[in-house]
C-alpha cells in the first residue's frame, strides 16, 4: 500500500499544483485589472512567502551553508522567481490566464534545447527518436507563435452564429472571420512574448534545480533562501520600475487575497512541490502536467473573469500539446531503450553471477 501511494503521490501533487497555478493566474489577473501593479504584487508575494518559510531551515536537518551554495540559491531565485514571476505576471496583465497556461507548455521544448546546447542530452539526428524530438520542439514553438499572434473568432460567437445559420436554413448572418495571422492586438502579442520569456526562465530553473538538489538535498531550505533572495531582488526591481508611491498601497479585497494566495500557493506550495517532484521524478516529469492548466485556466477565465475564448488560443494550445507529448514520448522511448541496454550489459557481465550467490557462500569458499 505504501509503495502504491508513493507511486501515485507525485501525480496527485503535480495535478494539484497545476490547478492551483491556474487559480493564481486567474486571481492575479482580476487584481491587476482593478489597478494593482504587477511588480509590487510580486514583491509582496515573495516577501510574505519568505516570512511563512522563515522557520523551515531550523526545523529540519540540512547540510552546512557555504558561499558557493548560497550563490547557487541566489542564482535560482533570480532566474526562477524574480525573472520568471515578473515576466509571467506582466504577460498575464497584457493577455489572459488561458494564454499563460498555453504558453507554459513550451517549457519542455526550451528544456530540451538547453539540454542539447549544454550537452546534457545527446541528440542523434540519424535516429527516428532524435528527429521526433526536433519535430516536437518545432511544433511546440510554432503553436506558441499561433497563440501569440493569432486571435481568430470568438468561440462563443462562432457557435452562436453557427446555430443561427442552422435555425435560419442558411439565411442567417455569416460567421465572423479573423484569418489575419497578425490579427492579435499589440498588448496580446506583448503578453505572449513576456510569457515566453517566463517559460524560458522556468526551463532554466528546472535544470538548475535538479543539479542543485544533487549537491544540496534539502529542498525546503533551497526554497526558503530562494524566496528570501527573490524578495531583495524584487524590491530593487519594483523601486526602479514603479515610480508612483500610491502603487505600493494594497486595496482591501481582491488585492490582499491575490497576494496571500500567491505567497501561499504560488510560492510556498508551488516551489516546494515542484522541488520535491523534481527530486523524485526529475524535471521532465514535472513538465508533463503543463497541459492540465490549459483547460482549468480557460474554464476559470470565462467563468470568473468573463474573458473571451478565441479560436486561435484553442488551435495554438492543441498544437503546443501535440509537440509537447511528441518530445515526452521520444524521451521515454530513449530512456526505455537505454535501460534495456544497461540490463543486457549487466546480465552479460562476469560479475552478474555474484549477485545471485549468497555472500556467506563466497566467504566460505575463500576461507
Amino acid at each position: 500500500m505504501n509503495s502504491r501511494l508513493e507511486g501515485v503521490l507525485p501525480f496527485a501533487v503535480m495535478f494539484t499544483v497545476e490547478c492551483l497555478e491556474s487559480g493564481l493566474t486567474t486571481i492575479s489577473k482580476s487584481a491587476m485589472s482593478k489597478g494593482m501593479n504587477h511588480y509590487v504584487f510580486v514583491f509582496y508575494s515573495t516577501a510574505l512567502a519568505s516570512l511563512i518559510l522563515l522557520p523551515s531551515p531550523f526545523m529540519s536537518a540540512r547540510p552546512p551553508l557555504t558561499f558557493s551554495v548560497l550563490w547557487k540559491f541566489f542564482l535560482l531565485s533570480f532566474i526562477g522567481i524574480t525573472v520568471m514571476m515578473n515576466c509571467a505576471f506582466t504577460g498575464v496583465s497584457y493577455s489572459s490566464p488561458t494564454i499563460a497556461a498555453a504558453m507554459s507548455n513550451i517549457v519542455p521544448a526550451f528544456t530540451f534545447l538547453l539540454s542539447v546546447i549544454f550537452r546534457m542530452e545527446k541528440l542523434d539526428l540519424r535516429s527516428s527518436i532524435g528527429l521526433i524530438k526536433i519535430l516536437g520542439t518545432a511544433v511546440s514553438i510554432s503553436g506558441a507563435l499561433i497563440v501569440t499572434l493569432y486571435n481568430g473568432p470568438s468561440i462563443i460567437a462562432l457557435f452562436s452564429d453557427e446555430f443561427s445559420l442552422l435555425t435560419s436554413n442558411g439565411s442567417g448572418p455569416s460567421i465572423p472571420q479573423s484569418s489575419n495571422l497578425f490579427g492579435a492586438t499589440t498588448d496580446w502579442a506583448l503578453g505572449g512574448l513576456f510569457l515566453a520569456a517566463a517559460s524560458f526562465s522556468l526551463s532554466i530553473w528546472n535544470v538548475l534545480q535538479a543539479a542543485t538538489l544533487k549537491g544540496y538535498p534539502s529542498g525546503i531550505t533551497i526554497v526558503f533562501f530562494s524566496c528570501l533572495f527573490a524578495t531583495i531582488q524584487c524590491a530593487l526591481v519594483s523601486l526602479i520600475a514603479v515610480g508612483d508611491t500610491a502603487a505600493w498601497e494594497l486595496k482591501l479585497g481582491i488585492e490582499y487575497a491575490a497576494v496571500v494566495y500567491s505567497a501561499v500557493f504560488g510560492s510556498v506550495v508551488f516551489y516546494n512541490a515542484e522541488t520535491w517532484c523534481i527530486g523524485k521524478k526529475g524535471p521532465v516529469f514535472v513538465s508533463m502536467f503543463k497541459p492540465v492548466g490549459i483547460a482549468v485556466s480557460a474554464f476559470m477565465s470565462v467563468i470568473f473573469l468573463g474573458d473571451t475564448l478565441y479560436l486561435g488560443s484553442i488551435i495554438g494550445a492543441a498544437i503546443i500539446v501535440c509537440g509537447f507529448y511528441a518530445v515526452i514520448w521520444a524521451q521515454s522511448k530513449e530512456l526505455r531503450s537505454q535501460s534495456e541496454v544497461d540490463g543486457e550489459v549487466l546480465e552479460s557481465s562476469p560479475l552478474a553471477d555474484s549477485h545471485h550467490s549468497p555472500l556467506l557462500h563466497h566467504a566460505t569458499e575463500r576461507a
